[in-house]
């Protein structure tokens, strides 16, 4: 009789020591350890949800819906900003292309914080934790890619947009029931991850990809946003509206 066995050695985490007995390959590990870089990141970015939440009586629910609305406004202009700019200089002006292609995974990578921020925290939050980690190791790969050729870049946008577009699915998944337009967030997470398979694809082809291609990716999930970022207006001027008891 064949028996199976799996290794549950005891496996410390040098930064928190903390010692975990879950086999390597569990879900369960792999969630210990996203908790434990939310953890450690808390430590140099701490939750700013206190400070949006001053009156103990209102609703966590529309406090952070408002948040969530500013958030994705922020994000949508941005994006408006970068795509403008990328197709109006990018093909014709090599640095200033480099310059916006930089920008990009850096900008995400500060909204994901201050999001995260405004949510619990990146301790609360392993999906921002995660994708923090993802767009600042982004930045600095495309600002070496860019120096070589556009396919390198278009190859590390490609792995780029699928890992942040699980996170975003991830994130969007975790808020569904304490926040609305979520569905967009779900859309547009996948979407990533689609466009990031055809970026690396392009990356293997002999013609040399163009700007933009993550221009009009970026003018897609700024749609997203603004989706979410409307529905959320709507719904929070419904909930503002008196009810008429007299008709």
């Amino acid at each position: 009789m064949n028996r199976r066995f799996v290794s549950i050695e005891a496996s410390r985490n040098e930064t928190f020591g903390q010692r975990s007995f879950l086999p390597r390959h569990s879900l369960a590990y792999q969630s210990s350890m996203a908790s434990n870089v939310g953890v450690f990141l808390e430590r140099f970015f701490p939750s700013r949800a206190k400070y949006d939440q001053i009156d103990e009586d209102a609703d966590p629910v529309a406090t952070q819906e408002r948040w969530l609305k500013k958030y994705y406004f922020a994000r949508v202009a941005f994006s408006a900003v970068w795509v403008t700019a990328a197709f109006s200089f990018g093909d014709n002006y090599p640095l200033a292309a480099a310059i916006l292609l930089v920008i990009y995974p850096l900008w995400d990578a500060a909204a994901v914080l201050v999001d995260a921020q405004h949510s619990g925290g990146l301790a609360a939050n392993h999906p921002h934790a995660i994708n923090l980690l993802v767009s600042l190791a982004t930045t600095v790969l495309v600002l070496v890619a860019v120096i070589i050729s556009m396919h390198w870049v278009f190859f590390v946008y490609g792995a780029w947009a699928i890992l942040s577009g699980l996170m975003q699915l991830g994130s969007a998944v975790r808020r569904w029931k304490t926040a609305g337009a979520q569905w967009a967030q779900i859309l547009s997470g996948g979407q990533s991850a689609l466009a990031g398979g055809f970026f690396i694809f392009q990356a293997t082809q002999s013609m040399d990809p163009s700007i933009k291609g993550i221009a009009g990716y970026a003018a897609f999930g700024a749609f997203y946003f603004l989706v979410s970022a409307l529905w959320l207006t709507v719904k929070g001027l419904r909930a503002q509206k008196p009810a008429n008891d007299d008709f």
